[in-house]
Order: structure tokens, then C-alpha cells, then sequence
């Protein structure tokens, strides 16, 4: 069977009765629930004046509701999870660059996602949920304001989700990734993973992240399989949620791994009786002495690939036994075309390092509204992914090093210049760049460099504070470092990249 190129005929493909998307401790919404509750959804929709091509922000809890809403509301409107953790300054940016029409929230959100919203205009719809129903189901609740322009069920070419990516050197970029992108990356992970309609995954990835997203959600629906959606990652709950849901594969980033991996020795039984056929890890590099521990607890092969917004998620992946594994590698391509381009924009025979670039199906068709990151991004049809990268005879890519400046602390991404600009409105702060600190366990954290108005005096502490009261936690700097002048490379600007070693903090 040819794969679906909508998320409507998507879920369509799965057997009715058979279970869709759980919690634990909750009942399944099998296959037939989820089809009607993504007719109703878009019907509801419609009815609320939202068609397709309206923009929906999805400000919800990690959990089956989070997973169900995104697949219903993007089957008749396009969809854009926010993270639940942002402050109002980051929704009111976030709400007004997407343009969106409406946001959804849980009946009786405090969120102040909410009191943004209405400020801006932007209509507030309420996920409603009924305790007795199955996990995933809602019904939604708001007020009309008039008929959708283009209503019924979204085509393949509509956009089914809009993420904001970080960018260094300027405002978060916003990539839009239509039907066919998301579906076409949902078949690649699925064929990859070998999912079949018994395969039952567990997902404590964040829902507003492209990796739960796809390759948790999207490619177990896309294989009549089952994914059970808990409320996040939590290192104390994951082991008895393995022992109550069965799992046979769960997908989560290094950090989660490694927390995973010091709880085993204390959960040794539920340990040994896990029947996971295999782990996958992703959104940053996994230590290989970490891949082999997991190996040895769980008794089953740490897939790890390697995917990007842009990419609606996976790229490449090392693939299942029998097939070669090379730690350390983020493996083959899987589903797109993956090859190593000089800075000149000519392709590289195998062995030399090069830029990786990609291009297929599952790859957006470009940013929105910036024709000069894309003329940037696109070279001959190729998209850049702005990772320096190697590629063996046989086809296996090792990432050598980040051509861009986002720091990844763990699987997320951060733009230094939004903590610069924050930093700046501190009226003690006279210039600062903010770049990544190598860490053990994350793989990097958020550092900045300060200097200081003459006569005005300040401490790290509050400037952390400061930075908390406008940034999510994961994006306040760990270490501020106050300097009399910040070190400047031979044109004159700041350098992110190598300042850890030049103030030698590392």
C-alpha cells in the first residue's frame, strides 16, 4: 500500500478496532475513534470560522490530548505547538510571527498563553475532555466568528505544522511542513524502525518538539500501531510505566537515556522483564560507552538517527540488526537523499568532509517569508543542514562539528541572540554574547559574557534572574562571565563559537 499523503488517510490505514493513542492508567482511543474524532474536529472547526491554512497555536500538556489535537486540528487547519513553558513575552513573539488565528488551550488553562492571546486578538478555543472516555479524546468549545473560507479536509500540499527554528543571526525562522513532508518523514521512521500494527510505543518526548511529534506519534499511526502518551519525561515514573504499558520501543534524547540508564540497577526486575525490541535515540550525539550501557541493560539495539526541523525530523539511522551499526555514526539515509556538499556548493566524493545537505519528500519547501535564509539554505535543490559532516564508501554519516552557533543543550535548541537581546535590556548590561559551554551530560549549555556600564555594578545571580523573568528555564545561562572586554576575532565581532576556550572555561 502506497503511503498516505494527508494525516487524514494517514490514521485512515489503521484497523478500526485496534488500539490508537493511550496513557497510562487510561484507556486506549482505538483507530475508529481517532478517524471521527478528527471529523468532528475539522467540522467543529469550521464551524468556529477555522479552515485550512488557518493557523492554530496548541498550547496543551505532554499527554494523549496533546497527540490526538495535533493530528485531528491539522487534518482541517494547520497546526503549531507551542511549549507550555514559555513567558508571555515569548508567546505574544511566538503568537503574532505565526499569525495565528486562534489558540487552543485546555478548559480552564491559566496559561498566560490565554490573557496573550486575547490581547493580540487572537481567538481562545477550549480542549474540552470527559473523564469516562477513552485517553485522547476532547471535543472543542469557543465562539464563532464566522464561516471558514476553505473548509473540509486539508490536502497534501496544506501545511500541517509550523515550528519556529532558532536562528543565530537573526529572529527564529519559521518552517512550515506540509502534509506530504510529515507523512513522507512518518513512512521513512516507520520503514526504518520496522514498526508493524503490534509495535507499541512510549513517548515521554515533549509534544511540541518535531521528534515526539513524528517519530513518536506520527510513525506509530502511520503503522496501525499504538503510542502511549505520558505526561513527560520523568526518570522516577518511566520504569513502572514500562512495566504497566509493554512497550516495545521508546524514542528519547541522550540526556533522558543517561537518567534512564542510573535508574536501572534499582529497577532490575521490571528491567528483565522489558520486552523492547529496540531503542531509538535522537536531537543530539549520543556518547557510544552510554549506546553499549543501554545495549547491556535493556538487551536490545540504541538505534540512533539524526533528523532536524527542516527535515520533519529523521535524516538518517543506523539501521536494526542484522544490518551494520557503527557507534558513533548517525547512520544511513533513510528515506532522503543525504550527500556532503563543499562550501562551494559542489557534491563531495565519500570520505571527504564537506556540509551535510538532503533533499526529498519529507523536506520543507522552504522558510516562510525569508528568501534570503533560503537562498542561503537551497543550493541546486539541496538543502543544507548546516552540519559538518563526513560520509563513509558504504554510507554511513558521522557529524564532525556545527557550522551554525545554536547551542543544543540536550536536544533543545537555542538561538544566542534571543538571551543577547535579553541580557541588553538589563540597564547595567553593556554588551554580551552568549554561546554554548561544553557539558558532560547535555552536550552543551547556555554561557554568556558580559560587560558592564562603567559605574553600574551587577551579579550573575541577577542576571540570571533577570533572564528567567522573560526566557524559559532551559534558555537562562548557566554561567555568566563579567569581562572588562569581551575578546574579538580579527574583523572585529564577538565569536560564539570558540569563546568557551578563549575565557577558558573549558
Amino acid at each position: 500500500m502506497s503511503d498516505a499523503n494527508t494525516l487524514e488517510k494517514l490514521i485512515r490505514k489503521g484497523e478500526d478496532k485496534a488500539p490508537a493513542i493511550g496513557a497510562p492508567s487510561r484507556p486506549f482511543l482505538n483507530y475508529e475513534g481517532l478517524k471521527a474524532l478528527a471529523v468532528d474536529t475539522v467540522k467543529s472547526l469550521n464551524e468556529l470560522g477555522i479552515g485550512r491554512g488557518d493557523r492554530v497555536a496548541i498550547v496543551l500538556p505532554n499527554g494523549p490530548e496533546m497527540a490526538s489535537a495535533f493530528v485531528a486540528v491539522a487534518c482541517g487547519a494547520t497546526t503549531a505547538p507551542l511549549n507550555p513553558a514559555y513567558k508571555p513575552e515569548e508567546f505574544e513573539f511566538y503568537l503574532e510571527d505565526l499569525k495565528a488565528k486562534a489558540l487552543l488551550v485546555e478548559a480552564g488553562s491559566e496559561s498566560p498563553a490565554v490573557a496573550v492571546a486575547k490581547k493580540l486578538g487572537v481567538v481562545v478555543i477550549e480542549l474540552v475532555t470527559d473523564e469516562k472516555s477513552p485517553a485522547g479524546s476532547f471535543t472543542l468549545k469557543g465562539e464563532s466568528f464566522g464561516k471558514a473560507k476553505n473548509s473540509g479536509p486539508a490536502e497534501a500540499d496544506d501545511v500541517a505544522l509550523i515550528l519556529h527554528t532558532s536562528g543565530t543571526t537573526s529572529r527564529p525562522k519559521i518552517v512550515p511542513l506540509s502534509h506530504r513532508n510529515v507523512t513522507a518523514s512518518a513512512g521513512n521512521i516507520a520503514r526504518s524502525l520496522r514498526l508493524t500494527s503490534d509495535d507499541k510505543c512510549l513517548n515521554i518526548m515533549p509534544l511540541f518538539h518535531i521528534h515526539g511529534l513524528i517519530a513518536a506519534v506520527l510513525s506509530s499511526l502511520q503503522a496501525g500501531a499504538s503510542v502511549t502518551c505520558t505526561p513527560g519525561f520523568n526518570a522516577l515514573k518511566i520504569f513502572s510505566w514500562i512495566e504497566e504499558v509493554g512497550p516495545s520501543w521508546y524514542t528519547a534524547v541522550p540526556t533522558m537515556h543517561q537518567a534512564i540508564l542510573t535508574r536501572g540497577a534499582r529497577n532490575g526486575e521490571i528491567v528483565k522483564a522489558a520486552k523492547l525490541r529496540f531503542i531509538r535515540s535522537s536531537s543530539a550525539s549520543l556518547p557510544p560507552q552510554i549506546m553499549t550501557a543501554l545495549e547491556e541493560m535493556w538487551g536490545c539495539p540504541v538505534i540512533e538517527a539524526y533528523g532536524m526541523t527542516e527535515a520533519s525530523h529523521q535524516m538518517t539511522v543506523n539501521p536494526l540488526p542484522p544490518a551494520k551499526r557503527v557507534p558513533g555514526s548517525v547512520g544511513i539515509a533513510s528515506g532522503p537523499e543525504v550527500a556532503i556538499m563543499s562550501e562551494e556548493g559542489v557534491l563531495l566524493p565519500r570520505g571527504e568532509t564537506g556540509e551535510i545537505v538532503i533533499r526529498g519528500d519529507n523536506v520543507t519547501r522552504g522558510y516562510e517569508n525569508n528568501p534570503k535564509a533560503n537562498a542561503e539554505a537551497f543550493t541546486n535543490g539541496w538543502f543544507r543542514t548546516g552540519d559538518q559532516g563526513v560520509m563513509t564508501e558504504d554510507g554511513y554519516v558521522t557529524i564532525t562539528g556545527r557550522l551554525k552557533e545554536i547551542i543544543n543543550r540536550g536536544g533543545e535548541k537555542i538561538s544566542p541572540r534571543e538571551v543577547d537581546e535579553i541580557l541588553l535590556n538589563h540597564p547595567a548590561v553593556d554588551q554580551v554574547v552568549t554561546f554554548a559551554l561544553p557539558h558532560e551530560k547535555l552536550g552543551e549549555e547556555v554561557a554568556a559574557a558580559v560587560v558592564l556600564k562603567e559605574g553600574q555594578s551587577a551579579s550573575e545571580a541577577e542576571l540570571r534572574d533577570f533572564v528567567a523573568q522573560s526566557l524559559a528555564a532551559f534558555k537562562v545561562p548557566r554561567s555568566i562571565t563579567l569581562l572588562d572586554e569581551i575578546p574579538k576575532g580579527a574583523t572585529g565581532k564577538m565569536q560564539r563559537i570558540g569563546m568557551a576556550q578563549k575565557l577558558g572555561l573549558v
